[in-house]
């Protein structure tokens, strides 16, 4: 007997294959770019003119300028609705800053139970409105952002 160990199977190098660049993406419809500038459906539209008006109620004229920002392009309807959300916010403001200076002549005091129910009356019933699909225009606003 032979105590000899067979040489290992010897494998020659290999090179590694060629580059080969992956294929051009097909033409035709298909998913568009990631937060592209596609139009929102109608019951987007409502939902998002909706949302802008009533979060009025807890975010104050930051629901309105972000859903102008975000959504105002894609959209013409939610684009008013949002500005129309944030010049009533504006001008409710300018509303708690005179009630404040007047509430050194203790007739502002009055006035803020009566801008706070304003508040949350009219950003429901624009809500509203723009859930039903209708725009909405709110009495006694201040048209600033245009």
């Amino acid at each position: 007997m032979s105590d000899q160990i067979p040489p290992p199977n010897e494998v020659p190098p290999t090179s590694p294959p060629p580059y080969t660049p992956p294929p051009a993406p097909m033409a035709g419809p298909g998913p568009g770019p990631v937060g592209g500038e596609q139009p929102l459906s109608q019951s987007d539209e409502r939902l998002w003119g909706m949302l802008a008006q009533l979060g009025g109620i807890i975010l104050g004229f930051l629901s309105g300028l972000i859903v102008m920002l975000v959504f105002g392009k894609r959209s013409a309807f939610v684009n008013d609705q949002a500005k129309e959300a944030l010049n009533f916010q504006i001008t409710l403001i300018i509303g708690w800053v005179i009630a404040f200076v007047l509430s050194f002549l203790l007739i502002g005091f009055l006035l803020f139970p009566i801008l706070w129910i304003l508040n949350i009356v009219f950003c429901i019933i624009a809500g509203m409105a723009n859930n039903r699909g209708e725009a909405y225009r709110y009495p006694f606003t201040l048209r600033l952002v245009k």
